[in-house]
């Protein structure tokens, strides 16, 4: 039952960003564009999908001490600005804009047939292994010690 639960609801956020737009690298690259073709429709998107998460967790938080399918809620426990945090914003921020996928999106994009999402995908997966060998490296704590 948890896995046909989280299949419909991967399916349904695939759904929105298809329809959104937010699939199709050209119109989010229009988005970011403020000198050129700029499309603020993505705006909206993201401001809908705010409009509609924000009381959703509020709801969800008051009205229930745990999720369905684990022992508590997992948020985040860090509170601080570190270079870890600015770096991966950096990439994050870099990588859509010149992509124009972000990895939630692009995984949509693969299905729809773009055959950029393919490309972006494979570098993100190379991405998070590059960023896990700085992890173990302690590369990060090193640059939060210089700062």
């Amino acid at each position: 039952m948890r896995f046909l639960i989280v299949f419909l609801i991967g399916a349904l956020f695939g759904t929105g960003i298809a329809l959104s737009g937010m699939a199709n690298p050209a119109k989010v690259l229009n988005f970011f564009d403020l000198a050129g073709s700029f499309d603020p429709s993505l705006a909206f998107v993201m401001a809908g999908a705010l409009a509609v998460a924000a009381p959703g967790y509020a709801l969800l938080f008051r009205m229930r001490d745990k999720p369905l399918f684990d022992q508590s809620f997992r948020l985040p426990k860090a509170n601080t600005i570190d270079a870890k945090l600015v770096g991966g914003s950096a990439v994050f921020g870099i990588g859509w804009g010149i992509a124009g996928f972000c990895p939630g999106a692009s995984i949509p994009a693969l299905g729809l047939g773009h055959p950029s999402a393919a490309i972006f995908v494979a570098a993100l997966l190379v991405g998070i292994l590059i960023a896990r060998r700085l992890g173990k490296a302690d590369f990060f704590a090193d640059l939060s010690r210089s700062g």
